[in-house]
């Protein structure tokens, strides 16, 4: 099947008068296996509608005292039908050109500063990719992990995408997890490792401040006494 997509993207610059701007952006776009509907502001997502479940999901954490989106997703549908309509005249009005397409780029890194048997969550970071989709899988020790938890498509400034998998586990001594990622820009398909490894503080450290405590309460003792000898000798 061949793979279209279309995407519209709308920003607008909030200036104050201290002369500091904003970009709030709108993101919706469509394909024959994705759809997206997304607002932001300075390149971080505010809100997203959940098209399997139905609901507009706010992503502002609640420090932020995120405000409220209602009937943002009511309209998510009918901006998805326009897109698609949008995408159907696009076909036939371009004769479908080639796409230039960009490879994507893999990182992989844990949430939270690593300790053994203390849950974490491990990230999978692809960027840089043109066009959506890509699809990313997860093992360990070698062997297919089902979770897959895929964020939304972000836009880049340079009119790529980014996007995040996020795996929670629980780290183990040596235990090896990798993220592999598919995109039709790729010759094959890009995959990253990461190796559960905490470093054990070592007794070295601790010696030489023993030792060194020890030589210095003797050195006082010494000076102590010779210091009540030549006391004595006056």
């Amino acid at each position: 099947m061949e793979l279209y997509v279309f995407m519209f993207m709308l920003a607008a610059l909030v200036s104050s008068e201290n002369k500091v701007v904003h970009e709030d952006f709108f993101f919706n776009a469509c394909s024959d296996t994705e759809k997206e509907n997304l607002y932001g502001m300075d390149g971080e997502e505010l809100w997203h509608a959940d098209f399997i479940k139905g609901v507009g999901v706010i992503t502002q954490p609640d420090f932020s005292d995120p405000i409220g989106y209602d009937g943002f997703y009511q309209q998510a549908p009918t901006n998805l039908e326009i897109c698609k309509q949008n995408l159907a005249v696009a076909i036939k009005a371009y004769k479908n050109p080639q796409e230039k397409m960009d490879k994507p780029q893999t990182s992989m890194y844990a949430e939270d500063d690593v300790q053994l048997n203390v849950e974490n969550i491990l990230i999978c970071h692809v960027t840089g990719f043109f066009p959506p989709p890509v699809k990313v899988s997860w093992t360990k020790n070698n062997e297919a992990l089902k979770e897959d938890s895929l964020s939304q498509y972000r836009p880049n400034d340079d009119g790529t995408y980014n996007i995040f998998s996020s795996l929670p586990f629980t780290p183990q001594e040596g235990d090896i997890y990798s993220c592999t990622v598919n995109h039709v820009a790729l010759d094959q398909p890009q995959t990253k490792t990461w190796e559960v490894d905490v470093d054990v503080p070592g007794v070295g450290p601790a010696v030489f401040c023993g030792v060194g405590l020890s030589l210095g309460l003797l050195g006082v003792a010494a000076g102590t006494f010779f210091l009540i000898k030549g006391n004595n000798c006056n």
